[in-house]
C-alpha cells in the first residue's frame, strides 16, 4: 500500500459510476429518515425523548450502511424500518398505559432551581455542569437565579423557567459569564455574596473569606439584586 495515495484514499476499488448509485441510495435513505419523523410528529432533535433519540440512531446506522457499501442491498433497511416504525408505535401504546414504563423509556423532569437557589443535589444527579444550566437559562432571559422561583429540565433536554413577580425577587447568583463578574475569595465589603458554583447566598462581611457548605467551593461574587427586563 502507498501512503497518500490519491486514487484509493478517493475511489480505492470503487468504479466511478458507483457514485450515481451512492446518490440514489442516500435519497432513499433520506426519504425514510424522513418519513420516520413524520410519523413520529417530531419537529426537531430539542422535542425527542431518549428513546426517540435512540430509534433514530439505529435507524440511522442502518441508513448509512445502505447509502456507502455496495454489497449491502436496499430491502433489508426498508425491513428495519417498518419495524422501528412498529416499534415506536407499540411503545407509545404500552407507555400510555403504564407510568412506571413511561419513566423508564422518556425520564422524569428534574426541578433544578427552587426558590432562587440551585437544587444542588438533582443538577448533579442530572449529569448537567452547572455551566451548561446558566447558559440555557441566559437564553431564557435569565440575569441571576433570585429572580427564579422555579426551574425544570424537561424529559427533551429543555428547561421550563417560572418567574418571581418583580416585588418578590431575591438576591441570588448572577449567571453571567465569569469575565462579567468579579469574585472573591476574601469579601472586600459587607453584603449578600452568593457561591458562583452552587448559588447558595449568605451574607458575609469585609475581610471574611468562606469554604461554601454546600459545594466546597471557594470563591464568591455579589448577590445580584437585579429584577427582570422583559
Amino acid at each position: 500500500m502507498k501512503a497518500f495515495d490519491l486514487q484509493r484514499m478517493a475511489l480505492d476499488k470503487v468504479p466511478m459510476e458507483f457514485l450515481a448509485e451512492v446518490a440514489v441510495r442516500s435519497l432513499y435513505t433520506f426519504i425514510l429518515v424522513f418519513l420516520f419523523l413524520k410519523i413520529t410528529g417530531r419537529r426537531g432533535v430539542r422535542q425527542m425523548s431518549l428513546f426517540e433519540v435512540l430509534i433514530i440512531l439505529t435507524l440511522g446506522s442502518a441508513a448509512g450502511d445502505v447509502a456507502f457499501y455496495d454489497d449491502v442491498p436496499l430491502l433489508p433497511v426498508l425491513v428495519v424500518f417498518i419495524t422501528l416504525a412498529m416499534l415506536y408505535r407499540l411503545v407509545m401504546w404500552l407507555m400510555s398505559r403504564s407510568e412506571t414504563l413511561e419513566d423508564l423509556f422518556e425520564g422524569k423532569p428534574v426541578v433544578i432551581i427552587e426558590d432562587g437557589e440551585l437544587a444542588w443535589s438533582k443538577l448533579n444527579s442530572a449529569n448537567m455542569t452547572e455551566f451548561e444550566f446558566f447558559m440555557e437559562l441566559r437564553l431564557s432571559g435569565v440575569e441571576q437565579l433570585g429572580q427564579v422561583r422555579l426551574a425544570i429540565l424537561e424529559t427533551n433536554g429543555q428547561i421550563s423557567v417560572y418567574f418571581f413577580e418583580d416585588k418578590d425577587v431575591k438576591p441570588g447568583l448572577n449567571i453571567l459569564p465569569a469575565y462579567c463578574t468579579q469574585r472573591f475569595k476574601v469579601m472586600p465589603e459587607p453584603g449578600d455574596y452568593a457561591c458562583v458554583r452552587c448559588s447558595d447566598v449568605v451574607t458575609l462581611g469585609a475581610g471574611e473569606s468562606l469554604i461554601c457548605p454546600r459545594c466546597k467551593n471557594s470563591e464568591w461574587s455579589k448577590a445580584s439584586r437585579a429584577k427582570r427586563i422583559v
